[in-house]
């Protein structure tokens, strides 16, 4: 910025007044005035394709990519491994139109697999199903990943969900990066939903970025200064052959080298609908309130990556149930009072988007638990039955699609 910034306090911290002397007054921003640009959402959420009787992960996608080729065109792809697969909702205005869409898509795929006598089902990792098992999609990106990584890209069994939150001056969504890396174990702590890796408890309640960050580039990015400084280093890595292109840049939050997005990668796959749109419209929130205390020279202190990385990993052990660190105080704060703080923080933003059925869903995840939380509550009440948390996580997939049940074949039964 050209003029200094003011300070805003981290969350949970109680030092550091903001200085509001230093404000431009032509920048204060008025309650419910209208954002001057539409922060536009798209949704990426990746699925498992199952088969109802084993409850193990098909390699599949072939036969549902041929299947759905006229029903859902663009927004269906294939992903590195057969048994997963992704879908990709258009350019939404706002958060009703976000959840439209990826209902009509889940209710889409749901139907084509139910064609094929399979089911799809979404969280961060299958309980059980073992990558050796898996087949690689024939598909020359994947093949040059193969070859690049090796076991590493074949160990890499996970699903995801990324949210695209739209901003079009990429030197002001760099900085909104940088302060936005402070959230970013606060949504991991709400989403974590992969507690079982190879049909054991890992004892995590999030365990697939512990297999995903075995990849470069990956985790909490650094803050940049400018928007050259991240060209610089994009370009930097093209031109000494570590990448290809910008795209394997896989960092938890970064800015689209193609789009004009803020794109959030750090949440595992959420199995309900209510949660995938929850933690969208508070990632849209959060940018929004960035963006808008930048118009009024004020800012975040952008914590260095060693510090974020200590309440990442505590989100990912402990998800709501832990505490996570209050740096200014140097001293630990329950997960959930630091999530009310954020809540209160992006409170007006929550009213101008229209968001507040989306706050309402994110209290009752704090209430009632994370999809890990749901899990293992399965595993417990079965005795141990990771089929049965298959089961669930099927069941919660499928909560409030609308689909032709005949034409799916019965793809909603938990079997």
């Amino acid at each position: 910025m050209k003029t200094p910034n003011s300070y805003v306090p981290i969350l949970g911290e109680r030092s550091g007044p903001i200085d509001l002397q230093s404000r431009p007054t032509i920048h204060v921003a008025r309650k419910s005035v209208r954002p001057e640009h539409v922060f536009t959402l798209g949704i990426e959420e990746e699925f498992q394709i199952i088969d109802p009787e084993t409850r193990e992960l098909r390699s599949h996608i072939q036969q549902i990519l041929a299947d759905g080729k006229l029903l859902l065109k663009e927004h269906l792809k294939a992903e590195f491994h057969q048994s997963v697969v992704e879908l990709g909702t258009e350019i939404c205005n706002d958060i009703r139109d976000a959840r439209e869409q990826v209902i009509k898509l889940r209710s889409e795929l749901a139907t084509i697999a139910g064609m094929a006598g399979l089911k799809i089902a979404s969280s961060g990792t299958h309980p059980f199903s073992h990558w050796m098992d898996q087949l690689i999609s024939p598909d020359e990106r994947y093949r040059t990943i193969l070859n690049d990584m090796q076991q590493i890209a074949r160990a890499n069994l996970i699903w995801g969900l990324h949210v695209h939150v739209g901003i079009p001056d990429r030197e002001e969504a760099i900085d909104v990066m940088n302060q936005a890396r402070y959230f970013l174990p606060h949504l991991y702590a709400l989403s974590v939903n992969s507690p079982f890796w190879l049909g054991q408890n890992t004892g995590l309640k999030a365990y697939r970025q512990m297999i995903f960050e075995r990849f470069p580039r990956t985790g909490i990015p650094d803050a940049f200064e400018s928007l050259s400084e991240y060209d610089d280093y994009l370009k930097l890595l093209v031109a000494t052959n570590c990448i290809d292109n910008a795209k394997k840049i896989w960092w938890d939050v970064r800015l689209h080298p193609f789009f004009n997005t803020i794109e959030f990668r750090i949440c595992d796959a959420q199995s309900r609908v209510d949660d995938t749109i929850a933690l969208a419209a508070l990632m849209q929130a959060i940018v929004v309130k960035l963006h808008k205390l930048r118009a009024q020279n004020v800012t975040f202190r952008k914590y260095p990556r060693r510090l974020i990385d200590e309440n990442r990993w505590r989100a990912a052990r402990y998800g709501l149930d832990g505490k996570l660190i209050d740096f200014g105080r140097c001293c630990e704060v329950d997960e959930r009072d630091l999530l009310h703080e954020m809540l209160e923080f992006i409170s007006t933003e929550v009213d101008e988007l229209g968001l507040e059925n989306e706050i309402k869903h994110v209290e009752k995840i704090l209430s009632e638990g994370t999809g890990a939380d749901r899990q293992l509550r399965a595993w417990g009440r079965s005795g141990g039955s990771l089929k049965a948390v298959v089961d669930q996580i099927i069941e919660e997939t499928y909560e409030g699609l609308i689909f032709d049940r005949n034409r799916a074949n019965g793809a909603i039964d938990a079997g």
